[in-house]
């Protein structure tokens, strides 16, 4: 079943989400909620959906950069943002226990912010420690676009979102972010400079 993604002003997507208990993670309830996040996530369509978009909040977000996906981006776009395919997979009460200083900074969107983009810097690698579906315990090393998906699908169990972070003098609608950024490189940041 597709269900209603929200969109932001909704305080559902501002407060962290709770943690699941192991029976919890492995109740048909979970399962059936991962079944239709996934639809709806197909159906978007995204790369990633956080229980706090569909109104649940609790800690759990599926994943998924399909080959599909790929086919769509240019393959110097795919070398630049280290982009390629994440099998789909579901991460419950995921910590980040590793942020790796560098960081890329790259347009992002979000479906909870629908036609709207802007540059968001990100690490460039991270250690993931969650749980899966069937309640194991996972360590995620992820590194480039994989990377920043699971650092902006956590953000959402932790009521962030990317205007949060976001380099704001780039803030666009998606349909200017084509007609003017698409194809071209990062703009500096002038803030960075004014720091100094």
């Amino acid at each position: 079943m597709v269900l209603k993604i929200v969109q932001v002003g909704d305080p559902v997507l501002r407060k962290p989400a709770r943690a699941l208990t192991h029976q919890e993670i492995v109740s048909a309830e979970t399962k059936k909620l991962i079944r239709d996040m996934r639809e709806t996530m197909y159906e978007a369509p995204g790369v990633g959906l956080a229980a706090p978009q569909v109104g649940l909040s609790l800690q759990l977000a599926v994943i998924e950069d399909s080959e599909d996906n790929l086919d769509e981006v240019p393959p110097e776009d795919l070398a630049e943002k280290q982009r390629s395919v994440v099998p789909f997979h579901v991460i419950i009460n995921p910590v980040i226990t590793h942020l790796a200083e560098e960081q890329a900074d790259f347009y992002e969107g979000c479906l909870s912010l629908a036609g709207f983009s802007a540059v968001v810097p990100r690490a460039r690698s991270i250690r993931v420690e969650c749980f899966d579906e069937r309640g194991k315990r996972q360590v995620i090393d992820a590194s480039g676009w994989y990377a920043r998906i699971l650092q902006h699908e956590i953000d959402h169990l932790h009521g962030t979102i990317y205007i949060d972070r976001m380099r704001s003098r780039t803030f666009t609608s998606v349909d200017n972010w084509r007609q003017y950024s698409k194809g071209q490189p990062i703009p500096p940041d002038s803030s960075a400079s004014k720091k100094k």
